[in-house]
């Protein structure tokens, strides 16, 4: 609470969400409820309801919070250039919200927010002249890539080379040949999320990248897909 006679800025739903994403940031998702937040407020849980419902609308209301930090579009980019660019600020959010991701993953819904922000994705490709057919494809293949995370990454790291003893390491070779291949091809990387000997920055630039160059070609060789032919076909 605060002091006598200290002035405190009044409470509004900006104020409760950045509360609520500092909270988050300092002790994790798990440390979220009107309780604690209202506590970290100074106070009385009741308060909060005049500005969230209840915690799912509080929680949809932090993921719009974060998303609001990804740098808007820049003009006088082309799609590719612009798309890379956007997208890697949004892993860069993502980084310094690790528990948004999560609560991206088990929303009901996408909230306005993330509509405009998946719109505004959309309308970059369009804008260079990309067919809306070739952006649907696009759209699912980018998946969550576009908010800067990947769903095959995990918060845990998994086991290392290093960490196996020799009978594991043994029966790995013996088993699983390619996987210890590719596992021992580059030093282990003790902090990753992706897996042994990954650079996380590096592997989530060359998925980008890779996908980029793809959606660069097919757009260059005028690429639809089959359905598109068929609705076409359809019509004649």
């Amino acid at each position: 609470m605060a002091k006598d006679g200290e002035r405190r800025d009044p409470l509004n739903r900006a104020r409760v969400l950045r509360a609520a994403v500092a909270l988050a940031d300092e002790s994790g998702l798990e440390a979220i409820s009107m309780r604690k937040l209202a506590q970290a407020l100074g106070v009385v849980p009741m308060a909060l309801y005049k500005h969230v419902a209840n915690k799912d609308e509080l929680l949809d209301g932090m993921v719009d919070a974060v998303v609001s930090e990804v740098e808007p579009p820049q003009e006088g980019l082309g799609w590719k250039a612009a798309v890379r660019r956007r997208t890697l600020s949004a892993r860069a959010v993502m980084l310094r919200h690790p528990w948004a991701r999560r609560v991206m993953e088990a929303q009901a819904a996408p909230t306005p927010v993330i509509l405009a922000y998946t719109d505004s994705m959309i309308r970059t490709f369009l804008a260079d002249g990309l067919s809306a057919d070739l952006v649907h494809h696009v759209m699912h293949a980018l998946g969550s890539r576009i908010f800067g995370f990947t769903q095959e990454l995990h918060e845990t790291a998994p086991t290392a080379p290093s960490d196996l003893s020799p009978e594991q390491v043994q029966y790995m070779m013996a088993t699983f040949p390619g996987i210890v291949a590719v596992a021992t091809a580059r030093p282990h990387d003790p902090t990753s999320v992706v897996g042994s000997g990954c650079d996380d920055q590096f592997e989530f630039e060359f998925g980008i990248d890779l996908m980029l160059d793809g959606v660069e070609r097919l757009h260059r060789d005028d690429w639809r897909s089959a359905d598109h032919d068929r609705e076409a076909a359809s019509v004649l």
